[in-house]
């Protein structure tokens, strides 16, 4: 029995203004090439509360769905040896200082004993995947289903691609004993807080976030310092739970001492 959810396209959803529909798309484990190439994702349609009456009815395709993607990661990546999650902008290109900078870092992990886990995207997660390969390591990429994206980099040696974010963020920090997030955008930023509010919570314990780049990340920082904390809205122990560098070496060690290796 087939799930009509797969077959139709969201109700409104259009093509931004200037993008182009890649020529192959991955919708979960589904493979689109050509003209059978769709605008919307799963998760769009999820979260599309202007669907009609019919929407309630597909949610049991959705549990079964999302305990698939649950089933399918866990089993992936069980054997999985200690890793670190890398995480950083897809646009960055090949040959940016952050790029290089990224390449250090995987390959630096690897040296460490660490598996390397990232996004499995382009730039700086294509950066952290090429030196966790070319330290002849692990390398990690956990996809996700976007209309206007690429698949996974050619540095990625074991692959899953998910539908939804919140599974394969559950991933990130299953499998990882803790975070480096190199510059990055909105998607670098929810993970990162993601992360953090696990931390501050007690959700994870002894999981060390290292964030790379003064220059890039002091602006953050000193907002967090200047307006959050300063206003009663977070601890100032909380400015403890992450660290921040520009050098390499320095991050692979703060991640190593933290994890007790």
């Amino acid at each position: 029995m087939g799930n009509p959810e797969d077959a139709r396209i969201p109700e409104g959803a259009e093509i931004p203004e200037g993008a182009v529909l890649p020529e192959e798309q991955r919708l979960g484990p589904v493979l689109r090439r050509r003209d059978q190439v769709q605008p919307g994702t799963t998760d769009q349609r999820l979260l599309d509360s202007e669907d009609d009456s019919e929407w309630v009815h597909t949610d049991p395709w959705r549990v079964m769905r999302i305990q698939s993607e649950f089933v399918e990661g866990f089993g992936a990546l069980a054997e999985l040896p200690s890793a670190i999650s890398v995480f950083g902008s897809a646009r960055t290109p090949a040959g940016a200082p952050e790029y290089e900078a990224g390449v250090r870092i995987g390959r630096a992990l690897v040296d460490a004993g660490f598996a390397v886990i990232t996004g499995g995207g382009p730039g700086a997660m294509e950066a952290a995947n090429k030196g966790a390969r070319e330290a002849k390591g692990v390398s990690v990429g956990l996809g996700i289903e976007l209309p206007f994206e690429s698949g996974l980099n050619q540095h990625v040696d074991i692959g899953v691609n998910f539908r939804y974010f919140f599974v394969r963020k559950t991933m990130f920090v299953k499998y990882a004993q803790g975070f480096v997030v190199l510059p990055g955008g909105l998607g670098t930023l929810d993970e990162l807080f993601e992360a953090l509010t696990l931390v501050q919570t007690g959700k994870v314990t002894r999981f060390p976030i290292v964030l790379f780049g003064t220059a890039y990340w002091g602006g953050l920082v000193d907002w967090l310092r200047d307006t959050v904390v300063a206003q009663g809205k977070a601890s100032e122990k909380d400015l403890l739970l992450f660290h921040v560098t520009d050098d390499v070496d320095e991050a692979v060690a703060l991640v190593t001492k933290e994890v007790g290796r």
